[in-house]
């Protein structure tokens, strides 16, 4: 076993907590599934948020996925870079696995396609 990172992103069009949750609930789903992983593989979430969004916290939306309440989350502030993606939602998800760094799959939603068009599987389509 190792010990990989699994990254993710995504935007709102709103600060709200129900769009929030909603968009976080659904990037943190898509990392899970398409990396296979259970929640006692995971060493701990990172989560961050650009200083436009103020609802509420993302990492709530961990609890809202059934079995993962004993994950270790916590949120930060993304830096506030001129010029950087605005009302984006950054996942760091560190977890223990067998799969190779570069089969990793990092996973882009929204806007936040624009991050990091390389990883990404939606390869800049919209969902």
């Amino acid at each position: 076993m190792m010990i990989r990172g699994i990254r993710g992103a995504t935007t709102v069009d709103n600060d709200t907590e129900q769009e929030i949750l909603s968009k976080t609930k659904q990037l943190l789903e898509k990392m899970i599934t398409e990396n296979k992983t259970k929640p006692e593989d995971v060493v701990q979430m990172l989560l961050s948020a650009t200083p436009d969004l103020h609802s509420v916290f993302p990492a709530k939306a961990v609890r809202e996925i059934a079995g993962w309440q004993y994950v270790p989350v916590t949120c930060m502030q993304e830096m506030d870079v001129n010029g950087g993606l605005k009302k984006c939602v950054r996942v760091m998800m560190t977890v223990q696995t067998d799969v190779p760094q570069d089969q990793i799959k990092h996973i882009y939603l929204e806007k936040a396609v624009g991050l990091r068009p390389d990883l990404s599987l939606t390869k800049n389509t919209e969902l």
